[in-house]
């Protein structure tokens, strides 16, 4: 059988994906354990309708724009697979001469990359997970690629809108982030105020049943005490029982689509406390921008490519790659191979230490957690009414 390798994206792209795919790339094309690289044009349906690109001889001009690229350049899915599509797969594999499968994605890849793995029992077929996802609820693994950047973004970004808020206070600002299940996402907001002074005053986070009471209180509470003010609140928010607080738009399967929780915050503020409210809602642009993309996620991605490389073409199977952190100052991490099994379908959501008593914002012990994974320093925003000042 030839040694032929394959990489697969699946889920929602992220700032990071493309170096981890660059990664393996560059790994495959320097191991003599590796004939030709194939990549599935469109997640597991690419590959179960056979669409796959020969990329061995990619150019290093083509793999550095891979590093600086958002998105999935070759194309991701969210299909929903069943037993004979797994068993479809195997064939397929086989027909091209695939040794080597890389699936590179969050919990459901994973669960797929196990199930896959299962059906090549008894062949040598070897299957290994790239981790992957803004989200950062994969198991076992210290931190996923993707959420660095993520991080990043909605740090960075919170701060932008906190100067904005507060050089025309006249209004609450509710900013709603992504984050299905765990509030990873939303509570790096709080490190807005490693670029502003002023970072988000609230924050929400879908660890915690929601409040509507407890939050117009909080809120109240800022409205007499600053008079405006910046709001974080996950999208997946939910009161007791699990119940969204905005009927999701739709559900198939995993994939749920959340109502407009910020609209629904500001929209409250406006009608039981009668203050001007407005709402922000990044969306797509909290996992796909590259001008906030974080360089140590982005390494981190590429090493996890690498490593999954390495791992398949040693005869290992049935492992995703994971990340440990090895120090703190400086900050530093490496890789090592967990058990599939051991992370298929499990979230991973914040630890009490990380939220605050209030369950109303996060902890310094977050921020210390967090704040190596954004790449390096804020920009500084400055504020010419702090300080001392001379009135003329």
């Amino acid at each position: 059988m030839d040694k032929n390798l394959v990489i697969i994206h699946g889920g929602g792209p992220t700032a990071v994906i493309n170096a981890s795919l660059c990664g393996a790339i560059r790994e495959a094309q320097a191991s003599p354990d590796v004939d030709r690289i194939y990549v599935a044009i469109g997640g597991t349906g690419g590959l179960l309708k056979e669409r796959l690109r020969d990329v061995t001889d990619l150019p290093e001009e083509t793999l550095q724009a891979l590093l600086h690229s958002p998105a999935s350049a070759i194309g991701t899915s969210r299909d929903a697979l069943e037993a004979p599509e797994y068993e479809a797969m195997v064939p397929i594999l086989r027909k091209h001469g695939i040794r080597y499968v890389l699936m590179n994605g969050g919990n459901g890849t994973m669960d797929t990359c196990g199930k896959l793995q299962q059906r090549c029992a008894g062949t040598d077929i070897r299957v290994i997970g790239i981790p992957k996802t803004m989200d950062n609820d994969l198991a076992i693994t210290d931190h996923a690629p993707g959420f660095g950047s993520a991080a990043r973004f909605m740090a960075g970004s919170v701060a932008e809108v906190c100067c904005d808020v507060e050089s025309l206070p006249i209004h609450v600002t509710v900013i709603e982030a992504l984050g299905r299940n765990a509030g990873w996402v939303t509570a790096a907001s709080a490190l807005a105020c490693d670029s502003y002074g002023e970072g988000p005053d609230l924050i929400y986070l879908p660890e915690r049943d929601f409040s509507e009471e407890a939050f117009l209180r909080d809120v109240k509470r800022l409205i007499d005490t600053k008079g405006h003010g910046v709001v974080v609140a996950s999208e997946g928010l939910h009161g007791p029982g699990g119940k969204p607080i905005v009927p999701p738009i739709f559900t198939v399967g995993r994939a749920t689509y959340f109502g407009d929780v910020s609209a629904h915050l500001a929209g409250l503020i406006i009608r039981e406390l009668h203050y001007k409210a407005r709402s922000e809602k990044p969306g797509l642009l909290g996992r796909a921008s590259i001008a906030w993309q974080s360089a140590v996620d982005r390494d981190e991605a590429e090493a996890c490519g690498h490593a999954a490389v390495r791992a398949a073409v040693s005869g290992e199977t049935a492992k995703m790659v994971a990340i440990r952190r090895v120090s703190e100052s400086p900050y530093a991490s490496e890789t090592f191979l967990t058990d599939i099994r051991d992370v298929m379908m499990t979230e991973r959501k914040l630890p009490d230490a990380f939220i605050n008593a209030e369950g109303n914002g996060v902890t310094e012990a977050f921020k210390a957690w967090c704040r190596p994974l954004l790449g390096g320093p804020l920009p500084k925003l400055t504020d010419l009414r702090k300080g001392e000042w001379t009135q003329c």
